[in-house]
């Protein structure tokens, strides 16, 4: 079992809010072909179906914007990393692969626009609590440095906050010393591909990421 829970205030301004757990075991590796390929179908997929000017109306992505708008977050500056890979899928700029794990989460995103944090789970500290940033508070993002979240909807722990649906931090990131993840898929809609959602993403991690069947699954 996972300690995760959302805070009071943002339920209250985000109440159709729902996340997706899954913690599992895995195993590190890269350039998978067969992943490669479901990726770059799925691309192609997103090329030939959705226009840029059409990605902030799809459901989850104006969900996850009015989210944004309703803590004082300005969604087109801190754009939601769905947001960001289905831009850069439209505008035929390639997706980063990083790893079998990462790779995966991102070919989810791609196919059902959710958000989703992947965390190193031995580098994390429960209680975790899905809250609002504080004002002045920043950490280190993955490819961004230092990141200011005030108002963000943020993953926390004890040790602070280390993700959220924009970028998240270096501290809880996957490496090659990674055998246990959390994935935390982020619903701001209360819609029913939520559960169709964990349910590929276990289905990946199966196929192309070596884990074993006892791993845990829940919405929050």
């Amino acid at each position: 079992m996972v300690d995760i829970t959302i805070s009071d205030r943002l339920r209250k301004s985000c109440p159709y809010l729902r996340l997706g757990v899954i913690k599992s075991e895995v195993k590190y590796g890269k350039d998978h072909e067969l992943l490669g390929q479901e990726i770059e179908e799925t691309i192609k997929s997103v090329q030939s179906s959705l226009s840029r000017n059409q990605i902030a109306d799809l459901p989850v992505i104006r969900h996850t914007r009015e989210a944004y708008l309703a803590l004082g977050k300005e969604p087109a500056r801190y754009r939601c990393s769905a947001e960001a890979l289905l831009r850069r899928a439209v505008q035929e700029k390639g997706l980063y692969r990083i790893n079998n794990v990462v790779d995966i989460i991102n070919l989810i995103s791609l196919q059902f626009h959710f958000s989703i944090g992947c965390y190193d789970y031995q580098r994390l500290s429960e209680p975790i609590t899905f809250d609002i940033a504080q004002d002045g508070e920043t950490y280190q993002a993955i490819g961004r440095g230092t990141m200011k979240i005030a108002q963000l909807p943020v993953f926390r722990d004890e040790q602070g906050p280390f993700g959220s649906p924009t970028s998240d931090s270096e501290r809880t990131m996957i490496t090659r010393h990674t055998r246990e993840v959390l994935i935390v898929i982020i619903d701001f809609c209360g819609t029913d591909p939520l559960s169709e959602a964990m349910g590929k993403t276990c289905f990946y991690l199966k196929e192309y990421a070596v884990f074993r069947n006892d791993y845990y699954s829940v919405i929050v």
